[in-house]
């Protein structure tokens, strides 16, 4: 080959490769203006499956106050409270029927991504494997407790005394189910409030000795004069691992009053969703770009120094979850043996 058309061919590849590198490095930015384009002006529905008060929507107003200084156009976030269906309402909402655009977020009930997997199937009308999971704000251990008049002064006795509690659907009715089914506890439910904070007035006004199944955090959070003035006792934890502060009053485990290898896999399974308890989600429509960029943001909201001095002050921990994580456990948590998920499903009372 002459030397002059070496010299174009190689001139025409460094102009290739020039150009390349310009188109790589201007994608991202033109993807980054495109997504601030987007959102410049717009609001974002934050849609939180509790009743205000509790602590769904204290973790989801925390998040919604500081979420849209990092996305791209610096959205406003709007809250808005959906109880109902155990949580399952707000999940339902948000998947189906909201804009599937990037402008409505879920704080949904940690129990929407097992649902489908361990309780009440047909009334899931959602994929928990395709929903967009933005991230998790916080691990919980959830709580048994009791009035301090209780005649109950340990879990111990409730196989043989009836305990009275509260419940709002979800992991307040799931909990004890499974502590009644699996270990023989017996426990009597009353249904229909609205959210933890209605059970909560319920106890004080001494319609119901206590309640399980509610995070140790959130319980801390909002009622901390009930252990400061020992008006409650915790009867034990529904957990795996404990809470440290727990663990020191020697508050039991609930696994560790299972009589086999069998019994103690099926809690595990249901207290999975201890790890995250505080799911943010989108729908499976968003596009993905927007949603690495929710994700991002979610992360970066919960990091930043103002959110945690305010989390410190309401006495909420932050223990984040990457929505990409969180989209792998619930991967693997529905990859598990068929034969723990319909076991489980039953000692929740939701199948044989």
């Amino acid at each position: 080959m002459p030397v002059i058309a070496k010299l174009i061919l190689a001139a025409g590849s460094r102009t290739l490769l020039g150009a390349s590198a310009f188109l790589a490095l201007a994608s991202p930015l033109a993807a980054q203006n495109s997504i601030e384009e987007f959102y410049k002006g717009k609001q974002i529905r934050l849609v939180i499956s509790s009743s205000a008060g509790g602590g769904y929507d204290r973790y989801g107003r925390l998040v919604g106050r500081y979420i849209g200084k990092y996305i791209p156009g610096n959205p406003a976030i709007i809250p808005s409270n959906m109880p109902g269906a155990g949580g399952l309402a707000a999940t339902s909402y948000v998947y189906a029927v909201a804009p599937k655009d990037g402008t409505v977020i879920g704080a949904v009930a940690a129990g929407s991504a097992l649902d489908k997997l361990i309780g009440e199937r047909e009334k899931v009308n959602f994929d928990p494997l395709r929903i967009n999971y933005i991230g998790s704000a916080n691990s919980e251990v959830f709580t048994c407790l009791v009035r301090e008049d209780s005649p109950i002064k340990s879990f111990a006795q409730s196989f043989d005394q009836e305990l009275l509690l509260g419940s709002s659907g979800g992991t307040t009715r799931d909990m004890p189910v499974l502590l009644t089914n699996v270990l023989g506890a017996k426990i009597r439910l009353v249904a229909g409030y609205k959210g933890t904070n209605e059970i909560s007035l319920a106890i004080e006004r001494g319609e119901v000795q206590g309640l399980c199944g509610m995070g140790w955090t959130s319980i801390k959070s909002q009622k901390p004069d009930w252990f400061a003035e020992k008006k409650v006792r915790v009867l034990l934890q529904e957990a795996t691992k404990g809470a440290d502060d727990l663990n020191a009053q020697k508050v039991p485990l609930s696994v560790d009053f299972a009589k086999t290898p069998e019994q103690r896999a099926i809690m595990e399974l249901v207290y999975a969703q201890g790890v995250f308890t505080r799911p943010f989600m989108v729908a499976p429509e968003v596009p993905s770009e927007r949603v690495q960029v929710l994700r991002d943001a979610f992360m970066k909201a919960l990091a930043d120094p103002a959110a945690v001095e305010e989390a410190e002050k309401q006495k909420l921990e932050i223990t984040a979850i990457s929505g990409g994580d969180l989209q792998e456990m619930v991967r693997k948590l529905y990859a598990m043996d068929p034969a723990i998920h319909d076991k489980a499903r039953a000692a929740l009372g939701y199948g044989k």
